[in-house]
């Protein structure tokens, strides 16, 4: 079976965010284009930022796929785990704030930044 490897940065029982990979199907389509099922979405948008773009540790407020479409994207984690995406990679974005807790930028959430002195520009798909 073909399947896609989606990356999703999420929080974990423990409050904290994380990286996981977990595969999806690809049962759909033809042999020539192998394509997931539909998944439902809630809006498409855009974002441009300027090179040397970089946010304070934070969480994300609404699940969203993240696509690249030009710079590379390095998002760090309290723990000091770094990732880095370019043009044409993608991450599923769910570390969410846990119900009840107050943020703690030394446990919650992500920080993200333009790498190469080349603006950053991404799709956000909610989900």
């Amino acid at each position: 079976m073909d399947i896609f490897t989606q990356v999703i940065l999420e929080t974990g029982p423990d409050g904290r965010a994380r990286f996981r990979e977990e595969p999806v199907a690809l049962t759909e389509g033809s042999p020539m284009s192998r394509l997931s099922a539909l998944i439902p979405t809630g809006g498409l948008q855009l974002r441009r930022s300027p090179a040397g773009f970089a946010s304070s540790m934070h969480c994300t407020t609404h699940p969203q796929w993240l696509f690249v479409l030009e710079g590379r994207m390095e998002i760090g984690l309290p723990d000091g785990r770094v990732r880095v995406f370019g043009p044409g990679q993608h991450f599923y974005s769910a570390d969410t704030l846990p119900e009840g807790a107050t943020f703690d930028p030394t446990v919650h959430g992500h920080r993200s930044r333009a790498l190469d002195d080349q603006p950053l520009v991404t799709a956000f798909v909610r989900s």
